[in-house]
């Protein structure tokens, strides 16, 4: 059998079938061996405006230009007036002189592709302009299914006549663009992506998906819907990829404090030995590997912790879902803008932790080569936490490409490692107003969870059906067929 609603053909690209739990889903492995395929895949495109100089922004627009050098496709930034990106766009080479930045609608209304991301409040807000400014017959790209739910939730809709489309890395803008670059010299390099089209008027609509994710570096590309898309990413950002784990390591650090640790170890124990050995096991070797690799003792505190979190981090991945879906979290961050248009968003960096973290974090070029140790309660919790949202995603009936790809590999090769460079309450500070908003009120439910229940539970014997039920898991097939499309190198992040 197959996956529903992921299998697809091109008439452009090469696809790969993937072997995943109950049957096969189709996948499209990237490189830059694709890149001649890319003007056939724009067909009919002959300007590409990008919307937005955010961190996705200045990434995809980066990237495009790059790829679709000498192809004669120009790559265009649109910004609206005023815009403090101005300054940036042009110091990357976008420049009125040349056409390629340029007032917003003015280059929504000169592009055959238009792609937006700018932030998810201001496209609720400014859509109906948009719209009415695209050009007969201009795809609508999105990056993001922010704006169907917005739609949905107040009865608009995507204009007749055009191609709507999504192509969504699963990282962050910074990893869209690094790990671009890096596979200019280690084969394979980039960042995952899902596609969705959601409306096909030209009938070639998949195939300018794909090749926007080619143009983007994207190792391999999965299809999702445009629904599926928002309802895991926005519910994945506030679980396992930002907000629980910033309640995670915030519960751990006091946890460990009260235990009698010093502040350096505390933090070596929460937060480095999550962003460290514990993502750098699981990205390479898979989720059990955490578990197998540990001694008799350290197995029995991971299975402690394991089962002591999973009940409760169910339960807040299943609520956060449920709000997704009916809109309620999409509300809070248009209410949130409102509320915080004229003013910044306070910071939550001040907790003693990110002090300790610091210094740790200095002296890593000193402890080269003796790589901090998984420490095997906090490794319990957080795949737990992981798990529990892979669980929860798969129960609600998304593909396993994309349960994969939001609730473990966007985590441990994208988000985590900018964790460990910079901490986790630096990525909370500085991600996407969505994300941040959604992190800060999930975050403190999470740590009052493992605080409250998941602790006092860990003092009782493991729970061996649910260590049964995680060792013998229908994810692991789906991951290590994903892994075997997994770039060739970690993305390098200078530490802060």
């Amino acid at each position: 059998m197959t996956s529903p609603g992921n299998s697809f053909t091109s008439a452009v690209f090469p696809l790969q079938t993937m072997d995943v739990p109950g049957g096969t889903e189709t996948v499209l492995p990237g490189g830059r061996h694709l890149f001649p395929l890319l003007p056939a895949a724009f067909a009919g495109v002959r300007r590409i405006g990008v919307i937005g100089w955010g961190p996705q922004g200045r990434a995809q627009a980066l990237n495009l230009r790059d790829s679709l050098a000498g192809t004669g496709i120009q790559v265009a930034v649109g910004l609206r007036p005023g815009s403090a990106s101005a300054p940036d766009a042009r110091t990357h080479g976008f420049t009125e002189h040349d056409g390629t930045l340029g007032d917003w609608l003015d280059v929504t209304a000169t592009s055959d592709l238009v792609i937006l991301l700018i932030a998810d409040a201001a496209l609720a807000a400014h859509h109906q302009e948009i719209f009415a400014a695209l050009r007969p017959g201009a795809a609508i790209g999105l990056s993001h299914g922010f704006l169907l739910g917005h739609l949905r939730a107040t009865g608009g809709a995507f204009p007749d006549g055009h191609d709507v489309i999504a192509v969504c890395p699963k990282g962050m803008g910074d990893s869209v663009r690094r790990l671009y670059e890096q596979g200019g010299h280690v084969g394979g390099a980039g960042i995952n992506a899902s596609f969705a089209v959601h409306a096909d008027h030209s009938g070639r609509a998949a195939d300018l998906a794909l090749g926007w994710s080619v143009a983007l570096g994207s190792p391999y590309t999965f299809r999702t819907t445009l629904a599926g898309e928002y309802l895991s990413d926005i519910a994945g950002e506030r679980a396992i990829l930002l907000g629980a784990v910033h309640g995670l390591v915030e519960a751990l650090y006091g946890h460990y404090r009260l235990a009698g640790d010093d502040p350096a170890t505390a933090y070596e124990r929460s937060c480095e030995s999550l962003t460290g050995p514990i993502r750098q096991t699981i990205s390479r070797s898979g989720l059990t590997a955490v578990r197998d690799r540990l001694g008799p003792g350290a197995r029995d505190t991971f299975d402690r912790a394991y089962t002591a979190a999973y009940g409760p981090a169910r339960e807040l991945v299943a609520e956060i879902y449920d709000e997704v879906a009916d809109g309620t979290e999409l509300r809070s961050v248009i209410l949130a803008e409102r509320r915080l248009a004229d003013r910044p968003m306070s910071r939550i960096s001040g907790s003693p932790m990110w002090a300790a973290g610091r210094p740790v974090r200095a002296g890593r070029a000193g402890r080269a080569g003796r790589e901090t140790d998984v420490e095997p309660f906090t490794a319990g919790l957080f795949v737990a936490t992981m798990m529990a949202q892979v669980d929860e995603f798969a129960e609600r009936g998304h593909p396993w490409s994309e349960i994969v790809n939001e609730s473990v590999i966007e985590a441990v090769d994208s988000l985590l490692p900018y964790m460990h460079a910079r901490d986790v309450a630096y990525m909370v500070d500085n991600c996407s107003r969505t994300a941040r908003l959604g992190a800060r009120r999930w975050g403190p439910r999470f740590q009052a969870a493992y605080e409250q229940i998941a602790f006092p539970a860990a003092s009782a014997p493991a729970d061996g059906d649910l260590v049964s039920a995680f060792t013998g898991h229908p994810v692991h097939q789906a991951l290590a067929a994903a892994a075997k499309l997994r770039p060739s190198v970690d993305i390098s992040v200078p530490v802060a």
